[in-house]
């Protein structure tokens, strides 16, 4: 088990950054070639139980502090339980607000680094929830989604929570096909699109980590079980395709906020 520093325990086989986070075990050379053939890649047991653990209750934290302008931002959806009741779905912009997670972003950029060919810089990061009844979401690629307009590639690695099966709407990919580079903007991928696709369910265990090429596609169903479906997610360009993490979430407040500081008047939609 690691030891524990600044309130985040990560996996002692490895050094530590300068944070004073032990990092995650490094991606072998048959890993790194997979992930550039299949535009994803699992690592499992990337991190050890006690950094689940504290990134667990970090996130248990941050649900519990109210909602309001001026801090991490919160989405939520309807879920029926059996009534309905709105849950969280999204948190986003975690790290000036969670030691905890600008630790984790942190510890990640070594694997960022790799895929990416060079240096990396944080881009943007979340946790999805998936409650039981919680929506899945449509095939995509995550460049779809305005990403082009701050950089040429993007990796986003998943750090699991929760276990994440099929019934619960584990992340299934289309290896392959990033290859291809970006089908539309703003648009999911259509029935044409995917006709030589075959998507691949990713399960999971708390602890293991998934790479994702911004160009791969991928998907996930509704969760099925009783139990809830987290994941954290923390997305990365090239260092030197420059550092768009305040223009990215200063872009996305005006167009999609977080669901406290929505106007009444205005109709937001989420398209990719």
């Amino acid at each position: 088990m690691g030891e524990t520093t600044g309130g985040m325990a990560l996996n002692t086989a490895a050094p530590a950054d300068e944070n004073g986070f032990a990092l995650p075990r490094a991606m072998s050379a048959e890993e790194s070639a997979r992930y550039q053939a299949d535009g994803f890649l699992l690592l499992k047991n990337a991190f050890d139980p006690a950094a689940i653990a504290a990134i667990e209750a970090e996130i248990e934290r941050l649900e519990k502090v109210p909602e309001a302008p001026g801090q991490h931002w919160v989405y939520g959806e309807t879920v029926e339980d059996p009534e309905p009741r709105r849950v969280i779905s999204r948190m986003e912009n975690l790290v000036p607000f969670s030691p905890v997670f600008a630790g984790l972003s942190t510890a990640l950029l070594g694997y960022a680094g790799e895929a990416l060919g060079g240096p990396a810089a944080l881009f943007k990061e979340k946790v999805n929830f998936k409650r039981p009844g919680g929506a899945g979401f449509t095939p995509h690629q995550d460049q779809q989604a305005g990403w082009w307009n701050y950089a040429p590639r993007f990796v986003s690695i998943m750090v699991c929570v929760d276990p994440a099966t099929p019934e619960s709407g584990c992340v299934e990919f289309a290896a392959g096909h990033h290859q291809r580079g970006m089908f539309r903007e703003w648009e999911p991928l259509t029935d044409e699109d995917m006709k030589d696709m075959t998507f691949v369910p990713v399960a999971t265990e708390p602890g293991d980590v998934v790479l994702i090429d911004s160009f791969c596609p991928h998907r996930s169903e509704t969760n099925r079980s009783d139990r809830q479906r987290r994941l954290y997610f923390a997305t990365y360009n090239r260092a030197a395709d420059g550092d768009h993490l305040a223009r990215y979430y200063a872009d996305k407040h005006a167009n999609y906020p977080p669901d406290v500081e929505r106007a009444a008047s205005t109709e937001y939609r989420f398209k990719v």
